[in-house]
């Protein structure tokens, strides 16, 4: 079964919290301290491997979690760190922040990797904070907040050229020709209810391209009808589009040509941008010789004829598509450093916060609240079980200048200000 689209949730590791201890032994007097430091929490990897093909295993397993980092003991014994967590999605996946239009990373090579959930840091124990200044430090810090997102997995195949035309027009039938794909067909529209890879090996018994039969489109496709939708986007990859059409007498050959042509341009991702190769099927029935010169008449080109009862013209065409594929360069799906375009948006889950440190509000009459990614971070790793771990913290928020900020926003004496869950009162 394929399954090409999957919303997982990822959560990584805490960072453990450092330690605050002082060595107590007999004969050692004056020990000082030797609290350890925390360890790092595992991170959430996403990794790319060929010989992976669905995204069946994450159908039903929708949580990938790292574990915690351990916690800094005395006698200077740190915390373990945790090990990161490595899931497997196939060759072609794409990475989303579920509510994002933009991938945070394409993973279309064998072993790209992406981290998509940062482990939280470990914290520093209080031996860490001892200098010639402060000998007997009481305080430590406490481990980071791993991350918690929703990430969308979605597959878009590998192929370097792809079958399509409406149903029933023998694109299964030519896929089983060429390779060993082994595709079920039948006399009836919609037997292909998923993409189909199969490796071409020309006549040198050298070259290869691989090959991909979508299941067939109709008219409206890339607005949701039939089956077209869901498999449209795995033609984005492609970089030659051989286009069926049937020359049983059943349908109007040009007009299967046109619609097709329309969804593909309406489908909005260069689709019609793909060099492409017409192909007239099923040329062993009565009259397709003539079918095909009307065709070709209304065309204003010569397409190839092919019989998949004689194998006439199979090979014809497969030599053109891979001296196509060889000549044309690869689509990108997405163009980095081009975001107002759609380019894809260069991400790292280790890169550090850009925004502001914080920001100030004053949600009703004599309180103050003080925000910020980075600020509440900071105010996260403190250990504030000692008044030193307290000054700390005033100190740090002193250097931030935030008094002249709570002054310049009207704060006055016995006004309250409130940051996370620590609160004290303003002085001026």
């Amino acid at each position: 079964m394929l399954i090409d689209r999957t919303v997982v949730e990822v959560r990584s590791g805490h960072g453990g919290n450092g330690a605050i201890s002082f060595l107590r032994e007999k004969n050692v007097p004056k020990g000082g301290p030797d609290g350890g430091n925390g360890g790092n929490g595992g991170s959430v990897y996403f990794i790319a491997k060929k010989n992976i093909n669905t995204l069946l295993a994450y159908r039903h397993s929708r949580l990938i979690a790292a574990e915690d980092g351990g916690k800094g003991d005395k006698k200077m014994r740190f915390g373990a760190s945790a090990s990161d967590v490595y899931a497997e999605v196939p060759c072609g996946t794409l990475v989303y922040v579920e509510g994002e239009s933009r991938p945070i990373a394409d993973l279309k090579n064998d072993g790209d990797k992406v981290c998509a959930a940062k482990g939280g840091r470990g914290g520093r124990g209080n031996a860490a904070f001892k200098t010639s200044r402060n000998r007997v430090p009481k305080i430590a810090e406490n481990g980071e907040s791993g991350e918690k997102k929703r990430i969308v997995l979605e597959l878009k195949l590998l192929a370097d050229a792809a079958l399509v035309g409406f149903p029933s027009v023998g694109k299964s039938t030519l896929l089983n020709i060429v390779s060993r794909a082994n595709v079920p067909t039948a006399d009836y529209e919609f037997t292909t209810l998923a993409p189909n890879l199969g490796v071409v090996t020309l006549e040198d018994g050298i070259n290869q391209f691989v090959l991909a039969d979508m299941p067939g489109l109709i008219e409206g496709a890339h607005e949701g009808k039939g089956l077209g939708i869901a498999f449209l986007r795995h033609i984005e990859r492609c970089r030659v589009l051989i286009h069926v059409v049937s020359m049983d007498g059943t349908r109007d050959p040009y007009h299967d040509y046109e619609v097709i042509n329309a969804e593909l341009r309406d489908y909005g991702a260069g689709l019609e941008n793909r060099p492409m190769i017409v192909v007239c099927s099923k040329m062993d029935v009565e009259g397709a010789e003539e079918r095909k010169k009307e065709f070709d008449k209304k065309l204003g080109f010569e397409s190839y004829g092919v019989s998949a009862l004689t194998d006439d013209g199979v090979a014809l065409v497969m030599k053109k598509a891979f001296e196509l594929v060889q000549k044309t360069p690869e689509f990108p799906l997405y163009v980095p450093g081009e975001e107002e375009e759609g380019g894809i948006k260069v991400y790292d889950a280790h890169l550090e916060s850009k925004g502001p440190v914080y920001t100030i509000s004053h949600p009703s009459d004599h309180l103050f609240v003080i925000s910020g990614e980075e600020v509440e971070a900071r105010y996260s790793r403190m250990n504030l079980s000692s008044d030193q771990g307290v000054a700390k913290l005033i100190a740090y928020l002193n250097s931030l200048g935030i008094d002249a900020a709570l002054r310049e926003k009207g704060a006055k004496d016995g006004d309250e200000v409130r940051l996370c869950d620590f609160v004290f009162e303003y002085t001026d």
